[in-house]
């Protein structure tokens, strides 16, 4: 999910970051650091530091914060899996999801919206906890966090907006982010803010995000913000941060195409008893085949390109989209979500190549689909995951991911 948000806020590419931050609660490795895997998948330059900010929800202002305080452009990711356990409210509340942004001033490219005021105040107290070896968290009652965070809220608030030389009625969207959904309804409701002004936390349609959800209803508010707007994003998390932006004129010439909410629309029901299994709470009877060996350090660290850039004799094929030359559907191979759907791709640039689909129907491929590749994890064996790239059918004429129409 982070390597979509990513090249999502790189667009064509005309600007690439200096440095690359990766916040995350559910890192796929401890020691190994995770923005490795982003950056090689982004097909960065060698110079282009990559950096972790992983365990708590906070760690998406931390990464702000570090990306903030560098010298150049920076692209900050966020991207978290939400667990509960089944049957429980946590589990029907959360969700997964990345957002990332791209840090800069405009001597590099237009700025859509421009830092007025920044803070942060920190505070130790346990409302939400959950040990390093376990996949759900702990709460306390819901009060107590309540009792610490709104006042926290109000006086990070108070100090962004004077900072900022503003008045809370010239704020134009209050975007509240937090796992403690009491105490962000009690913050939005009690920040003076009129309640049309209040960002939508779109819990309703995704669910609390965790990390990625301080950026994900930041882009989603500046998707329909006018020049001069201020937005003040609010994060509730072992303390509260603030921050404020007034959007610039450029934002009406760079208006998304593929907005949050499109996004959103394109979801699909997955069963229960699937999603149990996606998340480690269900065992299903396996297929009678072997399941995959451990990757090989050594084969992917030779074959990096083309590994987790998926770069081809011909060009980058990641960038490219191609149409379905014939395909099969196989149901006895092991896979975490069987049938595998196999394509045989002929890309834009000629190269034709056998690519695994996803995010696909068995019944819906033909041939002809139009499939755009994306970045996924293959399976995980021996504590090692295998990342590769898959297939996924355009849908409703979606845009390119770089930013291009499609001919």
């Amino acid at each position: 999910m982070g390597v979509e948000a990513a090249r999502r806020a790189l667009g064509d590419r005309q600007v690439l970051p200096r440095d690359v931050w990766f916040a995350t609660a559910a890192p796929t490795y401890l020691d190994k650091t995770n923005a490795a895997a982003l950056h090689a998948a982004l097909r960065l330059d060698r110079d282009v530091a990559a950096y972790d900010a992983l365990g708590s929800v906070r760690s998406a202002f931390g990464a702000l914060a570090a990306g903030f305080s560098g010298p150049a452009s920076a692209l900050v990711v966020t991207s978290d899996v939400r667990f509960g356990l089944p049957g429980g409210t946590e589990e029907s509340s959360s969700g997964d999801g990345a957002a990332a942004v791209l840090l800069g001033d405009d001597s590099t490219a237009p700025v859509l919206a421009e830092v007025i005021g920044r803070t942060s105040l920190t505070e130790e107290f346990v409302d939400r906890w959950r040990q390093p070896s376990l996949p759900t968290s702990q709460l306390w009652e819901e009060r107590f966090g309540e009792t610490r965070y709104v006042p926290l809220a109000h006086e990070a608030l108070t100090r962004v907006l004077k900072q900022a030389r503003l008045e809370v009625g010239d704020i134009s969207a209050l975007v509240v982010a937090g796992l403690h959904e009491r105490a962000c309804a009690a913050a939005a409701k009690q920040s003076g803010v009129a309640p049309e002004r209040i960002v939508d936390r779109l819990g309703s349609v995704i669910g609390n995000v965790g990390v990625a959800q301080p950026l994900l209803l930041l882009a989603s508010s500046l998707e329909g913000s006018e020049p001069g707007d201020v937005v003040v994003l609010l994060g509730l998390a072992d303390g509260a941060d603030a921050i404020a932006l007034r959007v610039t004129e450029a934002i009406t010439a760079y208006r998304p195409r593929l907005t949050v909410g499109t996004q959103l629309g394109r979801g699909a029901p997955v069963s229960y008893g699937r999603f149990l299994s996606w998340r480690g709470s269900l065992t299903l009877e396996p297929p009678r085949r072997p399941e995959p060996a451990r990757p090989s350090s050594s084969a992917a660290a030779r074959n990096a390109e083309w590994k987790f850039g998926l770069v081809g004799p011909a060009g980058v094929l990641a960038e490219q989209r191609g149409t379905v030359a014939t395909y099969t559907v196989d149901r006895l191979a092991y896979s975490p979500s069987p049938p595998i759907v196999f394509a045989v791709v002929d890309f834009d640039d000629g190269t034709r190549l056998p690519v695994e689909l996803t995010d696909v129907d068995a019944e819906e491929v033909a041939i002809g689909t139009r499939v755009e590749m994306t970045f996924r994890r293959l399976f995980v064996a021996d504590g090692i995951a295998n990342y590769f790239w898959k297939g996924r059918p355009v849908r409703d004429g979606a845009p390119r991911t770089d930013g291009r129409t499609e001919e």
